[in-house]
Parts: C-alpha cells; sequence; structure tokens
C-alpha cells in the first residue's frame, strides 16, 4: 500500500504554500544569501509568517533553489522581494554554469502546502508575474501550469517551445508578460502546479551518451519509465549526475502497487497525491548502471519531500524562524 500522510489539516490554522526559487547563481554565497534573506525582509522589518527553509547550491550547475515557505497572503511579496534583489546581483551577460538556464531568476514555481489549493497558488503566481514585470525593468515572464490560463501547459512544454533545454538564445524569445528579454535579465519561469521534488543521482562515470540513456529510461514520458519523473543527464564533479524533477500527479484511488517503496501519497484539501519515492529512482538508476558495469556514488535530495516541506515549513513559522536554513544547515556543494 502507498504510504499515505495528510497535509490538508493545519495545527496552526495557517494556509501555507511554497517557492522552490531557482536562481542561475551559485558561485557566489554571499549573493546567494542576500537573496534568501532579501525574501525575509529588510531594515529590521521582517515578514510575519516566512521561513527560508533550504538553500541548495551547486558550483558546476551555477544555480541555486531557494526554498521559500509562507502563508498563501504573504508568498508573493516575500518572493517578489527576493526576485529583485536576485536580478540586481545577476547578469546572464556572463552567467556560466552548466545547467540549462535563460533567466537570472531561471524559475519561480508555486507549491500548495496546507489548506491551500492549486489554482489558489496559480492566482499568486500570476499576481507575482504581473508584479515582476512591473518593479523590474528589462524582466520578461512566461506562464505555465496552474498560472498559464487556459491551456495550464505544463513547465516541460513551454521549456520545450523558448528552447530552454538547448540554447540561450534571447533574441526570438516571446514572453507571455514584460518586454522582449532583455540580455542582463532573461526569461523567467513562472507557474503553479502540485509540489515538483528535485532529486540528483550521480553514477560512477563520465560517460555522458550512458547518463543520457539512463535519464531517458526512467523519463515518464517513456515506455517503461517512472510515472512524473523528468530527467536529464549531466557532467558533475567530473561524474556524470542523473538530475531527477519529479512531480506529484493526481491519484485519487491511491491503489495498492508491487512495491511498497515505490510511491508516497499525501493530500492536500482532500486531493489526492502521489510521487515516485527518491529511494526507489535510485534503486532503479543503480540497477540501471550496474547493467552497464557502472555504479553510483550517491543521490542528493534538493531541499524537501512534499511531507517535509510541509512540516518544516510549520514547524519555522509557529516557532518565528526566518532562517530555518541556517539551523538545518544550508548545501554548499
Amino acid at each position: 500500500m502507498k504510504k499515505k500522510i495528510s497535509m490538508s489539516s493545519s495545527r496552526l490554522g495557517l494556509r501555507l504554500a511554497a517557492c522552490l526559487l531557482n536562481i542561475s547563481e551559485a558561485r557566489r554565497k554571499h549573493i546567494v544569501e542576500n537573496i534568501a534573506n532579501a525574501a525575509l525582509g529588510k531594515n529590521g522589518q521582517k515578514r510575519p509568517e516566512v521561513s527560508v527553509l533550504n538553500i541548495f547550491s551547486d558550483q558546476d550547475y551555477n544555480r541555486s533553489v531557494i526554498t521559500i515557505a509562507a502563508s498563501v497572503d504573504e508568498l508573493g511579496n516575500s518572493v517578489l522581494a527576493a526576485c529583485v534583489e536576485a536580478f540586481q546581483s545577476i547578469d546572464m551577460q556572463v552567467q556560466e554554469g552548466i545547467h540549462p538556464c535563460l533567466g537570472a531568476v531561471d524559475l519561480i514555481p508555486i507549491y500548495p502546502l496546507t489548506d491551500v489549493g492549486v489554482e489558489e497558488c496559480g492566482a499568486v503566481a500570476r499576481s507575482l508575474a504581473e508584479n515582476l514585470v512591473l518593479h523590474i525593468p528589462g524582466c520578461s515572464v512566461f506562464l505555465f501550469g496552474e498560472a498559464d490560463l487556459p491551456e495550464k501547459r505544463t513547465l516541460v512544454q513551454r521549456r520545450k517551445q523558448l528552447g530552454w533545454f538547448t540554447k540561450r538564445d534571447f533574441s526570438a524569445l516571446e514572453p507571455d508578460l514584460g518586454a522582449a528579454p532583455a540580455r542582463r535579465c532573461g526569461l523567467t519561469g513562472i507557474g503553479a502546479s502540485p509540489y515538483v521534488m528535485n532529486c540528483n543521482v550521480t553514477i560512477d562515470s563520465q560517460d555522458l551518451t550512458l547518463g543520457k540513456e539512463i535519464a531517458s529510461a526512467i523519463r515518464g514520458s517513456n515506455v517503461n519509465g517512472l510515472k512524473g519523473v523528468q530527467a536529464m543527464a549531466f557532467p558533475h564533479e567530473g561524474k556524470i549526475e542523473i538530475a531527477c524533477n519529479v512531480e506529484s500527479f493526481q491519484d485519487q484511488e491511491a491503489t495498492e502497487t508491487s512495491d511498497d517503496s515505490q510511491y508516497m501519497a499525501y493530500s492536500v484539501l482532500g486531493d489526492h497525491f502521489s510521487y515516485v519515492s527518491p529511494h526507489y529512482i535510485e534503486a532503479r538508476i543503480k540497477k540501471l548502471a550496474s547493467d552497464q558495469g557502472i555504479g553510483t556514488i550517491g543521490r542528493a535530495l534538493i531541499g524537501f519531500t512534499p511531507q517535509e516541506c510541509k512540516n518544516c515549513a510549520e514547524y519555522a513559522i509557529k516557532k518565528s524562524i526566518g532562517e530555518f536554513w541556517k539551523i538545518r544547515g544550508g548545501i554548499f556543494m
């Protein structure tokens, strides 16, 4: 049976959502921390009901993911402040890194945590997009998921349309909001969906072709792939890393599976979701690599599972711990 945890009610009476803010900077640690702290407020005016839960920075990728959790009414302003700081500090004209990106602030996904629906997160994302183009000269935005009305195109669909996976050519890009992308700011994706977890597994090889074959084999869009998993392979610290986005998918029946550890299930506002567990992803990649005579080195969870994010958010906000990431320990690679 799938392990199931309820995220549909809060002991605190709070309605919580999270943003996994993806910025195109990791090598200047102080810049990343300034962006994170901007989400909490400046000049001694700290925002209530906001916490930075985690910072994950990868120097090879030159990319950081900052996990910001807040009441749904506070999240938009908090993320906006972080983005203003990021656009002041990051210049896409000189940015370098292995990971694909189109924007100084590359991705702003909003996810429901407690007593908030994904539709409301979409409204927060749309409002944030409108405010960003008003506050940041040269900021350009594309929308995805629940923010992309009426089509609700997925992030993968939008990225394919924009050439995110293959190039960084701003000249031909047409944003949904804002002017044509400026070379300094680039193009920012803003949207909302059920929680998407990031899980990376490193194989003990420098063979990028093999890594791409493994990534393709586990990709949910392929036959016998893992449902809800998107995967890419990148050179990383002298090895190959299989980088996975793990989507939560609606699963109202929560049926039994042949492997107890393959799926995790949770609910938000009565909607039931499942996702492939990080342990199962690692085991699947380990088996595929082993078939080629290759071992795996380790797994990195970029932030939290949906349940961990919700639990940490409730704890941090109840205790008024804005810089929760310092207590948990930011990860700088």
